[in-house]
């Protein structure tokens, strides 16, 4: 159906908004259909797939991990089998330069070897306007010859700065923006696909790609491993009272506000430079000191953590300690020159926790554990925990100890009958460098989309595909 510039911005607007009042994911799913709902569609039957497609190389050139790729390999099997025209998009990374084309023939052949038909994947370029939003007419021509069957894929979305026009947009500046999002839209419908297929689990920003495109289409699904994730593990995950939070991105401190916010969490156990700012914050409580050291002295170092960032944690563990959560802040520290210290030097910097810290931890998982062995006395377990992140400068062996060390408590806590989940990203990288899958009950592919999946805020493109469907529902009514 053809999107005014009216639609689009009432849109926009829907997914910029906060939702407070908004369906939870478990409501939600229900009403997005599963992609054997589109087994009506005959052969020839075009179908754009949002892919995740953002993986790394090494220095080499070869792939980091395929377990992204491989992730794609159901949903494609579907659609060879279906015969349909399958257009695979999808971003790498967030530089506009960065290309797909290396990630192409790896697909191809995770695809062959899968037994997946595909042929050639080719890859097309500038097939869209970013001055106007226009799908190119060369584009379209290029699919449309395309056989029954065949898998072809559009370049890096993140090429066009209109992708990530709702990233941070306000809502006075989405005006000027909706007549390209509509043509945008319009573009897909009316040159490529009349149905939209998402199976980019970790692409879980406000993509045009993945919450603009479901607006127009006749037809809307989820991809099987998105689907499978979603409604196998992510509910329990969203059910974790212990939850290992670390990172050197600030931007943490607002997505365990997130979870915090759902009143679900009893215990935090925390690292990196998340914990700097939350123990700074709570020695100003409790009336004491602390000194972070350059993190919180020097303004051009990139690990600074300004004032504004310690209040907003002040006033985390605050609320937090009335609801009754714990937060366990490291006690010592490995120094950059690999010695341990119960403090850190004015302008010096912390790159791991120390061995304190280390048997602080597994004492919190003792006591974790026996709270699930109550529960499930009580017949209301297992209990869950979830692990994000790593606790230091793990890429490097002097600072390492404490993420390898914590690995084994993962390990213990299923070993206990507990659910534990990773939430990829260096999480899931520090899991299979140090031990493997069967430590814990399930590792995701994507770290960002399980913290938005624990917040209050619904995933973007879950809310674009549940308004959609709705609305489709509604309008067939």
């Amino acid at each position: 159906m053809s999107v005014s510039v009216e639609q689009a911005l009432a849109w926009c607007q829907k997914l910029i908004d906060k939702s407070p009042g908004f369906p939870s994911l478990e409501e939600c799913l229900p009403q997005i259909p599963q992609l054997d709902s589109l087994a009506d569609l005959p052969a020839g039957t075009r179908v754009l797939v949002r892919c995740d497609t953002d993986v790394a190389f090494l220095p080499d050139g070869t792939l980091e991990e395929d377990v992204r790729l491989r992730s794609l390999v159901e949903t494609l099997r579907y659609g060879v089998s279906q015969g349909w025209v399958q257009i695979v998009y999808g971003h790498i990374g967030r530089k506009k330069e960065n290309s797909l084309k290396p990630v192409a023939p790896i697909l191809q052949q995770i695809l062959v070897e899968a037994g997946v038909p595909c042929g050639s994947l080719t890859v097309l370029p500038d097939w869209m306007s970013d001055t106007t939003g226009e799908i190119s007419d060369a584009t379209a021509a290029a699919v449309a010859k395309l056989p029954h069957g065949a898998i072809v894929m559009l370049e890096n979305t993140r090429a066009f700065d209109l992708e990530r026009a709702l990233w941070k947009v306000k809502k006075d500046e989405l005006a000027p923006l909706a007549p390209k999002i509509a043509a945008y839209a319009n573009g897909m419908f009316d040159k490529l696909a009349q149905v939209h297929v998402n199976e980019g689990f970790a692409s879980s920003n406000r993509d045009l790609s993945s919450t603009v495109v479901p607006l127009p289409m006749r037809r809307i699904a989820l991809g099987k491993y998105i689907d499978g994730e979603m409604r196998t593990h992510l509910p329990k995950t969203r059910q974790a009272e212990l939850v290992i939070f670390s990172g050197m991105k600030l931007e943490k401190l607002d997505d365990l506000q997130a979870i915090l916010n759902r009143g679900q969490v009893k215990m935090v156990i925390a690292a990196g430079l998340l914990a700097m700012t939350l123990k700074k914050a709570a020695a100003d409580l409790d009336g004491g000191t602390f000194e972070m050291g350059a993190a919180g002295t020097d303004p051009t170092n990139k690990f600074y953590i300004p004032p504004e960032r310690i209040d907003q944690a002040r006033a985390m563990i605050t609320n937090g300690r009335q609801a009754g959560v714990e937060f366990v802040l490291p006690i010592d520290f490995i120094l950059a020159d690999g010695t341990p210290s119960d403090t850190i030097p004015a302008g010096g910097s912390q790159l791991d926790v120390g061995p304190k810290t280390i048997a602080l931890h597994a004492a919190k998982v003792g006591q974790f554990i026996e709270y699930n062995q109550q529960k499930i006395a009580a017949g209301k377990g297992p209990a869950v925990a979830f692990h994000n992140g790593v606790f230091g400068y793990f890429e490097k062996e002097e600072f390492a100890k404490g993420t390898r060390e914590f690995m084994l408590q993962l390990k213990r806590m299923t070993e206990a009958g507990l659910l534990v989940y990773v939430g990829g990203g260096e999480g899931g990288a520090a899991l299979h460098k140090y031990g493997d899958d069967s430590w814990v009950t399930h590792c995701y592919t994507a770290g960002g989309t399980i913290l938005k999946a624990l917040g209050t805020e619904p995933i973007p493109y879950v809310k674009a595909l549940y308004l959609a469907a709705t609305a489709k529902r509604a309008g067939s009514a």
